[in-house]
């Protein structure tokens, strides 16, 4: 495998272990400064340029992108992405986990334990929004803070208002989360890679800090997931489109409370703490994984004239309920059933003989006609046609 690691921090020990890793294994490796590339589109195919010169052919990708080159770095992937080179994490993925807010967002969507958060803009809303996750303490985040920067405690409800208005009015987008007390200054950093957790640490913040970052004097200690935590890590990360992410849980009292998805994760900290070669399992990972890149399947999928993906949920009333995949009559429309959610499952291609029931919702691909017919019409009142004004145009 030809492998180019993009990152501006070539002697930080996460890309030294990543790059020893994959000369270990045999594979050409190269660390590359994202911010040399030029994304060239004058050709007839998508390419880069790297120190001015055209970058030669690479299997793979793994991308280091820093907050601070968020937008280009990811431009960047997004280029590699295009010219169909495998990468663990998309640019899409990255840009998802960036924003702590859009993370939150989509992780809600599809179930997923959280503290409760909220975000607002207008002083007003302010109280009512620390009320609805719990009252003080609260947790007041920057949407981009890292390694505990810019995330506070706020004891009381006026001490937290007045930190919110104070980022508010220096241009700052924050979240208001509850303070979940029962973590007693603790969180479980999770390793994902592929489907699997293949390392996991406690980290113990010290003294009466309650951020537990090792960058802010916490300790680590390897720990073993139950199932639940480490079902809630692999999903959190693939549903942001991350192959490699180091998942953020909290332990709460219902079970794992994911805080944070993060698409460059060190490695120092965990391969201290656990003993364990994780970045050779990221290298083994991504050499089994070249030959299959990731594309984007919405863009591949609906450049045919009026063929499209699009999601259909089936209602208690609909006709396919009771109706096997085959039976549903989706084959005959030129619908075909790509992923099947039922409530926390996903049922990849569903088989033929799966029955539908109420509430499932099917990621489809096929006619937009067609299925564009299957979702009912919102019910809309009929507005009355009123007379016609004694002076329909006013003299000016």
């Amino acid at each position: 495998m030809k492998l180019a690691i993009l990152s501006r921090a070539p002697h930080s020990y996460s890309t030294q272990r990543l790059r020893a890793a994959a000369q270990q294994r045999g594979h050409n490796v190269k660390v590359l400064n994202t911010l040399r590339f030029a994304i060239d589109l004058s050709g007839d195919e998508p390419d880069l340029q790297f120190r001015g010169k055209r970058l030669s052919d690479y299997d793979a990708i793994l991308p280091r992108i820093g907050n601070s080159i968020t937008y280009f770095g990811t431009a960047v992937v997004r280029q590699f992405e295009q010219m169909d080179v495998y990468t663990p994490n998309t640019a899409n993925g990255i840009t998802n986990s960036r924003d702590k807010l859009r993370a939150s967002q989509i992780l809600s969507r599809h179930g997923i334990g959280m503290p409760e958060t909220t975000f607002v803009r207008n002083r007003a809303d302010v109280r009512p929004a620390i009320e609805r996750v719990g009252g003080a303490p609260v947790v007041i985040k920057l949407l981009e803070g890292t390694q505990g920067i810019g995330v506070i405690l706020a004891p009381e409800v006026k001490v937290a208002e007045a930190i919110i208005e104070t980022l508010h009015s220096t241009k700052q987008n924050v979240l208001i989360q509850r303070f979940a007390s029962e973590s007693r200054g603790r969180d479980i950093r999770a390793l994902v890679v592929g489907d699997r957790v293949v390392a996991a640490m406690r980290r113990v913040a010290s003294g009466d800090e309650f951020r537990s970052n090792v960058h802010r004097g916490g300790t680590v200690e390897p720990v073993e997931l139950d199932p639940d935590y480490e079902q809630a890590a692999v999903r959190s990360a693939q549903i942001m489109g991350l192959r490699v992410a180091g998942v953020d849980m909290l332990e709460g009292n219902d079970g794992p409370l994911v805080m944070e998805v993060n698409s460059s994760p060190g490695l120092e900290g965990v391969e201290t703490a656990t003993k364990l070669d994780v970045a050779g399992a990221i290298i083994d990972y991504m050499a089994n994984q070249v030959a299959f890149p990731e594309i984007d399947v919405r863009q591949r999928l609906t450049v045919s004239t009026g063929y499209g993906v699009a999601e259909l949920v089936v209602n208690a009333g609909a006709d396919i309920v009771g109706h096997t995949v085959a039976e549903s009559g989706l084959s005959e429309r030129d619908i075909t059933v790509l992923t099947l959610h039922r409530g926390s499952n996903v049922v990849p291609n569903p088989r033929r003989s799966t029955v539908l029931e109420p509430g499932d919702r099917l990621l489809c691909f096929g006619k937009l006609e067609e299925m564009r017919s299957m979702i009912p019409e919102r019910r809309r009142r009929r507005a009355k046609v009123r007379k016609l004004p004694k002076q329909p145009i006013p003299e000016s």
